[in-house]
């Protein structure tokens, strides 16, 4: 009898290769996570220091980075055209070249755009790549594999940090020579993944229309707060590092090289843990945290208590494998390209606004602005409550099906 493995190849007579596509699913992983990160660590000091950005503009470049996260749902006519293998490697050539060329438009409208660019690849891969996960590793096995893919983020985020150090504070390069040192790099090992992988087929042929099912409703509310919650992290916390505590590209690169071991340490476990605790009492452990951290962020005034605080936010962030998780137990097969698109621009609807509108209040209130992701961080809680124990087609929700 064949493994499951080998069912997944295609069975093209010019195909002898027989790789493993959670390999690729890694490798994929590897290359985003690499480039964006530098991208990420790279962007509030070189917007403030080329581009004189305020609160205001670096909300407003973040909402139109979220707008692409919002359009997600086109994926699923793009793969009316393109397997969906082709559309992952294809989306991710696109962030590489976004990346690349960032350093050569230093101003308000170049960054924009640049960021557009980088975004439209960065978001359809992120699309794609929770579809072909969900589709090719098994339940049982999903949340190791989930946290093992953490890790390699991890991994391959700390390459990027540490060519930040070589690139700008050894060698003394400029921003320019760093994105396009990364993002060129990445593009190259996208060629060889695309030469290298052999085409792996799915056995459950996917919806090729927008589909939104009552019964996955749960699960559209977390990814909608999930959405709303990350902004804050991602925008207003990095931003705060910045402006309040005066953190320079060394000292930012060294926070996330501190996450990102962290990650590389504990996301694997993480993830096991969730496969045996349960996806309900992983996401009310996260979002208890949550609480905890964006009320301390409205009154830290210590540079290295923000610091602490920066970090154990972003470990929380490998609890959300539990949703996923939770998602890849109720659906059914068919749905799961459709609904990854849907899910991702239902993430992305308060991902566009509160950006700008928050980056506003950020003007004349910071501490506001973790007062409202308190309220997001409530609400995720509450929603917690109502997924069951054991979830499963026909038992959705904890309320009104309780088990007895």
């Amino acid at each position: 009898m064949a493994s499951p493995t080998s069912q997944l190849l295609d069975t093209s007579p010019t195909t002898n290769y027989q790789a493993n596509p959670q390999h690729l699913l890694l490798w994929m992983t590897f290359v985003m996570s690499m480039v964006f990160a530098v991208w990420q660590a790279l962007l509030n000091n070189f917007v403030i220091e080329r581009a004189a950005f305020t609160g205001a503009e670096i909300g407003i470049l973040q909402s139109l980075r979220e707008v692409p996260g919002f359009l997600a749902f086109t994926a699923v006519f793009v793969l009316l055209l393109i397997r969906e293998q082709a559309f992952a490697l294809l989306s991710l050539a696109l962030l590489c070249i976004g990346v690349a060329i960032t350093g050569f438009f230093p101003q308000v409208i170049g960054l924009y755009l640049t960021t557009i660019l980088m975004s439209v690849g960065f978001h359809y891969f992120e699309t794609i790549n929770q579809s072909l996960t969900l589709q090719w590793v098994d339940k049982a096995e999903a949340p190791g594999f989930m946290g093992k893919a953490l890790a390699w983020r991890s991994a391959a985020a700390l390459i990027g940090y540490g060519s930040i150090w070589v690139t700008m504070t050894w060698l003394k390069l400029d921003y320019v020579w760093m994105y396009a040192i990364i993002g060129l790099l990445g593009l190259s090992m996208v060629l060889m993944m695309s030469v290298y992988f052999p085409r792996f087929t799915i056995h459950a042929t996917q919806h090729k229309h927008l589909l939104l099912r009552k019964r996955y409703w749960l699960y559209y509310l977390l990814t909608f707060f999930s959405g709303a919650r990350r902004q804050i992290f991602m925008v207003f916390a990095g931003f705060m590092m910045v402006e309040k505590f005066g953190y320079s590209v060394t000292e930012i690169t060294a926070l996330f090289l501190i996450n990102y071991v962290i990650n590389l340490l504990f996301a694997p476990a993480i993830g096991r843990l969730i496969g045996r605790i349960g996806e309900r009492n992983a996401l009310i452990f996260e979002y208890l945290g949550l609480i905890i951290i964006f009320i301390s962020y409205a009154y830290v005034e210590n540079a290295q208590v923000a610091a602490g605080l920066y970090v154990i936010d972003h470990l929380l962030f490998a609890m959300a494998i539990a949703m996923k998780t939770y998602f890849q137990k109720i659906a059914d097969k068919q749905d799961i390209a459709s609904t990854m698109s849907v899910s991702f621009t239902i993430n992305h609807i308060a991902a566009v606004v509160i950006p700008v509108l928050l980056g506003m209040l950020w003007l004349s209130s910071p501490k506001y602005v973790f007062f409202i992701g308190t309220g997001f961080a409530v609400c995720s809680l509450l929603l917690a409550f109502n997924v069951p124990r054991t979830p499963k087609p026909g038992q959705e929700t904890y309320w009104p099906k309780a088990p007895k």
